[in-house]
């Protein structure tokens, strides 16, 4: 069956949009369900906090080295073959690895599947340049917070349905969500239309989809400059605080299943209200060149607040406070974007999920290792919360290349004929 074909790149004329935001909805939902009980279905073949600690890092790592080597490789196929097709054979390998996980009975297995599944999961990239192939780009930036947006409702709505279940069954959430993305892949199949036209994809060459030289690739884009290390010190935090939270608020708080189904509901509520409506606002009162760093500087203090927190409300408080750290990824992607090409944008966006996908592999040796050796001190000592105080560490690096970058911007600009990305 041939797709149909999204051209238009005007608000007006980007029917895509509508399917592609919901794909991105039953995806994120299927992978939001496992997030609670991916640690605790581990924790089931340990028998210590630390032997916890080591497995849910083996089990991490896997996933983040296969992501990282095929997100490009995937991200190259979307410029050749189209986004609608590689973003099907996503949802059936996601599809296939949550079944396997559900049935697994020894921790081998489960981090054999948890590479398969980094291997085809670059669905997050290939979305991206999805909306940038329809939109105009002085439209991206707020695109990609109705993205961002998306991505957050399926992080509401996931994660919260999968602690529930969790606290039911360890299983049923990894059934749940294999049965959503065979719905996603039927629907991708007789629904989505293909978003990039003929004449903008190009020969599949092995050598571009080499990560390292990809991410060289984007960093010489004009424009993006520093911030590529801005993206790379925050993704670092943002894997850092993801690989350490079930685990951390396990053992400081007693937390369940359900218990961090809620709290991620509440992060993911946070984020559909900046990047879903109040960032159209944000970028209209303030410069881009402002509303990094200051996005950048609520995440320092919000990972502050979750590493010396003493009772469970303590990491709500932060999650709202952190509010206008949500603006920042969204925001970048719309610099990134609108540094590359028609014909290179899926490149593009691959290069980032595999830089964000390169932290993946780093975040749980750094993260899972400092939550190992803390893993046995008592609960209210403030050195648990060592990953956090490392997340804050790093948002604080990626403030200084934030802010080296739109001084450079500004300085450029300032030079009669010297051509540059806008910052503002």
């Amino acid at each position: 069956m041939s797709a149909p074909s999204v051209t238009g790149k005007s608000p007006g004329k980007a029917p895509g949009m509508v399917f592609i935001m919901i794909a991105v909805l039953i995806d994120m939902m299927s992978i939001g369900l496992i997030i609670p009980v991916l640690a605790p279905l581990v924790g089931t073949f340990t028998h210590t906090q630390a032997e916890h600690t080591a497995a849910q890092l083996a089990v991490s790592f896997a996933f983040g080295l296969a992501n990282f080597f095929g997100s490009p490789i995937l991200g190259a196929l979307s410029d050749r073959f189209g986004r609608r097709r590689v973003m099907l054979i996503g949802f059936s390998g996601l599809a296939l690895s949550f079944f396997v996980t559900a049935l697994a009975n020894a921790l081998w297995m489960l981090v054999v599947v948890r590479l398969f599944s980094g291997a085809m999961q670059a669905n997050a990239a290939v979305a991206t340049a999805y909306v940038a192939d329809i939109t105009a780009p002085e439209e991206r930036a707020k695109r990609f917070g109705m993205l961002g947006a998306t991505f957050g409702m399926g992080f509401i709505l996931g994660p919260m349905l999968g602690g529930f279940l969790g606290d039911y069954d360890l299983h049923l959430p990894f059934l749940v969500a294999g049965s959503m993305a065979v719905c996603n892949w039927i629907y991708g199949y007789f629904v989505l239309p293909e978003s990039l036209k003929p004449e903008h994809r190009r020969p599949f060459e092995w050598r571009k989809t080499n990560p390292l030289a990809a991410l060289t690739r984007v960093r010489n884009l004009k424009g993006v400059g520093s911030l590529i290390y801005v993206i790379a010190f925050s993704g670092l935090a943002q894997m850092v605080l993801q690989s350490s939270w079930v685990l951390y608020t396990s053992y400081k708080f007693g937390w369940t299943p359900r218990d961090n189904g809620l709290a991620m509901f509440t992060v993911g509520l946070m984020s559909v209200v900046v990047q879903g409506g109040l960032l159209r606002v944000l970028n209209k009162r303030i410069p881009v060149r402002r509303l990094v760093p200051l996005g950048l500087l609520f995440s320092v203090l919000t990972n502050l607040i979750w590493g010396f927190s003493t009772e469970g409300w303590m990491m709500y408080a932060a999650i709202v406070i952190g509010l206008l750290s949500y603006a920042v990824g969204p925001t970048l992607q719309g610099q990134i974007s609108s540094a590359a090409d028609d014909r290179t944008q899926g490149e593009t966006m691959g290069a980032i999920s595999s830089l964000n996908s390169l932290m993946a592999v780093i975040a749980p040796v750094l993260g899972l290792g400092l939550m190992y050796l803390v893993s046995d001190l008592p609960k209210g000592d403030w050195r648990v919360g060592a990953p956090f105080y490392f997340c804050a560490v790093l948002q604080a690096l990626s403030l200084v290349f934030a802010r080296r970058h739109f001084s450079h911007a500004a300085a450029a600009q300032a030079v009669p004929g010297h051509a540059v990305a806008d910052a503002h």
